[in-house]
């Protein structure tokens, strides 16, 4: 192998590397608005009294953010929409869009307020 090749191979290898590191950008304030949202759905899961028991909560399934705020109604629609924001979010950052991320996170970020 001549050394342009090796030179070439290096360089590759080397960009797949710092390419990750470019992405996740926003994963930081994914975090921080995801508790923010965890906390209110929590707050107000329960607000309307108790409910009956869904078919997964008998099955011993453990309950998720989102199951909670679609199980609330009213109110929880509006949280499973700040839900799917972080979801859109966490794509973008995945692929290092950070601009479509930083716009999901406000619209999440919004919805809290």
């Amino acid at each position: 192998m001549t050394s342009t090749a090796n030179f070439q191979i290096a360089l590759l290898i080397l960009l797949y590397a710092v390419s990750p590191a470019r992405a996740g950008t926003c994963a930081h304030d994914i975090a921080q608005t995801q508790a923010q949202l965890d906390l209110a759905i929590e707050r107000n899961a329960g607000a309307r009294g108790w409910q009956p028991e869904s078919l997964s909560a008998l099955r011993s399934h453990q309950p998720t953010p989102r199951s909670l705020a679609e199980a609330e109604g009213g109110l929880g629609v509006v949280f499973t929409d700040a839900l799917d924001s972080l979801d859109r979010a966490r794509a973008a950052d995945h692929i290092g869009d950070t601009g479509t991320c930083s716009r999901e996170l406000a619209h999440a970020r919004a919805i809290l307020r």
